[in-house]
């Protein structure tokens, strides 16, 4: 039997690659899309999928994506993402910003507007991986809330256009997830100040809990719409709320 095909971009590592290896043992074939071919690669490999260079923030590279996907398209990871900085609003950098808004709207826009007519064809589902910063602001991730503000209005706007296709469009917004590369990339490469997000925090969320979550979002019924699902650590009771040991 052919598989259903599934694709997850900024699937090089964390909870992309984790939601890979999800989907796949839940029977998709999974295309693996991300900037690092060989850690896509190694991992499409792995899960006998297929592994494609992509960057989302670049629109001939996501062009190519699409024709490497062909006519019908399962499921839809829109993965790719990151925070850039942790500074304040009034000294934060412009151009971080810039490459949040890129990378996490923009990039998800590009990906969506040329898979589309693919998951509409296969009665597909859309998964967008925002976060709890979509919902709630904090002092010193103005411009990584703004962004993902922006992604969850986005998809909530997809959700009321499309009604009327055969496509479902949903979003998980996850809390505090460690993974290898999230807070070294937010603190450019400073390991130290990284790891001091998830001091004394026994049990934060790992990519796996997020993958799982993801997978059983896209493979519930055609007729059920998980809207939005926020997934946190129980340490966790808000951005700004947690328990530390």
């Amino acid at each position: 039997m052919t598989r259903p095909l599934a694709l997850v971009t900024g699937a090089s590592g964390g909870i992309g690659a984790a939601t890979a290896r999800a989907l796949a043992a839940a029977g998709h074939e999974v295309v693996c899309a991300a900037r690092r071919t060989d850690r896509v690669a190694e991992l499409a490999a792995e899960i006998d999928g297929r592994a494609v260079t992509c960057d989302v923030t670049d629109a001939d590279s996501v062009t190519a994506l699409a024709a490497q996907i062909g006519e019908r398209l399962a499921v839809l990871v829109n993965n790719a993402g990151g925070a850039f900085g942790q500074d304040r609003v009034a000294t934060s950098d412009v151009e971080d910003w810039r490459a949040m808004y890129e990378v996490n709207v923009l990039g998800t826009l590009r990906v969506t507007q040329a898979l589309l007519p693919a998951l509409v064809a296969a009665e597909g589902v859309i998964v967008n991986v925002g976060s709890t910063a979509g919902r709630i602001s904090y002092e010193g991730g103005g411009g990584y809330t703004a962004a993902k503000h922006a992604l969850a209005t986005m998809t909530e706007t997809m959700r009321l256009e499309l009604v009327d296709q055969p496509v479902r469009i949903t979003e998980v917004a996850p809390g505090m997830v460690r993974t290898e590369e999230f807070s070294l990339t937010r603190f450019k490469g400073d390991a130290e100040r990284a790891e001091q997000v998830y001091a004394g925090v026994a049990a934060p969320l790992v990519a796996e809990d997020v993958a799982d979550a993801i997978t059983w979002m896209a493979t519930r019924p055609p007729h059920v719409n998980i809207d939005l699902l926020v997934i946190k650590p129980r340490a966790q009771a808000a951005a700004h709320k947690v328990h530390r040991e």
